[in-house]
């Protein structure tokens, strides 16, 4: 019997010392493709990407660099969006912030090497930039019951930071029951100082992240668009659903508008993931969400933003927990104990 299932694709910081060698474990059969990215980053005189996943060691400060990140998290998520059992129908594909780059290849709109173009080009622009900071925040409770008067309250105390001389401070990421937070060091550190610590480890903030999706990073998309031309973009195969929630059909999409978006508006405005999964489960209804690998951590996110949608009567995380439990719905391919459930 055939599953339908929307794929969601990863972003920065879900490739860590547990993922490593994830390409050489899960894909070895893979290397014709691997190989194709290896020649695209010699062409920058960058290391290859199968020699970085096959490093005898992992360094935080080395790997979680955007020109090493990004890449290695592309051909990882790409890799397992390629992979899912023949019983599965995709009827959807979306992602997390850099993981949108990653829908636009597993969706088809971008090859495979056209993918990972994009891909380490900006990775590599926002590291070379490195334009500011990010941190994380939450406004839901533990439990992840919705508290939209808390997160007013956070957006309206960013909103009194930027307003600050010198302060730069905005919303970068609808993230589930948390904030992501982007701006200059002052910013960031006004909202430390502003907030308590919550959960004994928030606010967080993200090591060799810049200040994604906000007018911060202007340079390295004008940067971006002068690099990568429109005609890398293609008609997806598979509908896309961006960081606004909007839906880019197959057979009517605008490429044009499409590589407009991806290097200009999802670059420089807030990407909400929330209403991108709550769009998935509403227009798509799956049987399935497959997070792809590496890592696993975008999973509470997912279903956090199904919970805040009350989707089939999901109220809180005992809710989901039990739904869960019941019968998976949502599927992390990063974790050893599903990945089963996605490849067969």
């Amino acid at each position: 019997m055939t599953r339908t299932a929307v794929v969601i694709c990863p972003g920065r910081g879900t490739y860590n010392k547990p993922e490593l060698g994830y390409l050489h474990r899960h894909h070895a059969q893979q290397t014709v493709m691997f190989r194709g990215f290896d020649a695209i980053r010699a062409e920058a005189g960058q290391e290859a990407v199968t020699a970085l996943d096959g490093a005898a060691r992992f360094t935080v400060s080395k790997y979680s660099k955007g020109d090493i990140a990004s890449p290695l998290i592309y051909a990882a998520s790409l890799a397992d969006a390629q992979s899912l059992a023949d019983d599965i129908e995709v009827v959807a594909v979306t992602g997390n912030s850099m993981g949108w780059y990653i829908a636009l290849a597993a969706a088809g709109a971008l090859s495979p090497d056209h993918g990972f173009r994009v891909v380490n080009t900006m990775g590599t622009l926002m590291q070379d930039h490195l334009i500011g900071g990010q941190l994380v925040y939450p406004f839901a409770d533990d439990g992840w019951a919705d508290d939209a008067f808390r997160k007013a309250e956070l957006l309206a105390d960013v909103k009194r930071i930027n307003a600050v001389d010198g302060h730069d401070l905005a919303l970068s990421i609808d993230l589930g029951g948390m904030l992501v937070l982007a701006g200059n060091e002052m910013g960031l550190k006004a909202f430390e100082a502003s907030q308590p610590t919550v959960q004994d480890r928030f606010p967080m903030r993200l090591p060799n992240h810049a200040a994604f999706h906000t007018s911060l990073q202007a340079p390295v998309a004008a940067e971006g668009r002068t690099l990568l031309g429109a005609d890398l973009f293609r008609q997806p195969e598979r509908p896309l659903i961006d960081g606004r929630g909007k839906i880019w059909w197959p057979g009517a999409t605008d490429t044009q508008a499409l590589w407009d978006y991806t290097l200009g508006h999802q670059v420089t405005e807030p990407y909400d993931f929330t209403r991108a999964i709550q769009t998935a489960a509403h227009e798509f209804a799956p049987d399935v969400f497959i997070v792809t690998g590496p890592g696993a951590t975008l999973g509470g996110a997912v279903a956090q933003s199904l919970v805040l949608a009350n989707w089939r009567g999901m109220g809180n995380k005992a809710d989901f927990q039990a739904k869960q439990d019941a019968q998976p719905f949502l599927i992390a391919m990063g974790r050893e104990d599903q990945r089963a459930l996605a490849t067969g």
